[in-house]
């Protein structure tokens, strides 16, 4: 039971750390990558699709991004849905190939951005001490049940302390690597 309470924890601030990390892929630094452009509609016949589906975005050199459209049709809507996109990026389409310049940040630009970087660790901090606290009324509920002794429950809970202490480490790891690729010119 213990085990199961743990290893549902674990896995739970696993998934935290890797939506964490792929929140912080989608803030835009000076240099090219596709991942930037993950959170992009296009509108394809009526619906809603992510870009990615309608498109290959690869990088071009460090600071553009190459969108081949896969329906020559969809070029124009494709432009339209970046240029909509509040990432401020302005497409230029060149036949069936749309390339997207990254403008250099300003220092002002970035130190937003290191904010914004914080904040959402902070977020996944807060879930994975969320996590924590659920795991633990599991263990105290065992616990209050008699169906484990206290000597089990408090090495339970040291046991998820230490998870937690892991994950959280995991986060201002990926923290302090955005800062810095972030104050990179």
């Amino acid at each position: 039971m213990i085990n199961d309470i743990q290893k549902d924890a674990q896995e739970r601030m696993q998934k935290s750390v890797a939506a964490l990390g792929s929140q912080l892929s989608k803030i835009r630094t000076g240099r090219a990558h596709p991942a930037i452009l993950d959170g992009i509609m296009v509108s394809y016949y009526g619906a809603d699709t992510p870009l990615n589906q309608v498109a290959n975005v690869t990088i071009e050199d460090s600071r553009t991004l190459a969108i081949g459209v896969f329906d020559k049709s969809l070029a124009q809507a494709v432009e339209k849905a970046i240029m909509a996109s509040d990432l401020g990026l302005n497409p230029m389409s060149a036949g069936t190939v749309i390339r997207v310049p990254l403008p250099p940040l300003t220092e002002e630009r970035r130190k937003d951005l290191i904010k914004i970087v914080r904040g959402e660790v902070e977020s996944g901090r807060v879930a994975v001490r969320n996590i924590r606290r659920d795991a633990n009324g599991d263990v105290k509920s065992l616990l209050k049940d008699k169906e484990i002794s206290e000597d089990e429950a408090r090495q339970a809970e040291d046991t998820i302390q230490k998870l937690t202490d892991k994950f959280i480490k995991e986060m201002d790891a990926q923290l302090t690597a955005k800062e810095a690729e972030l104050m990179e010119i």
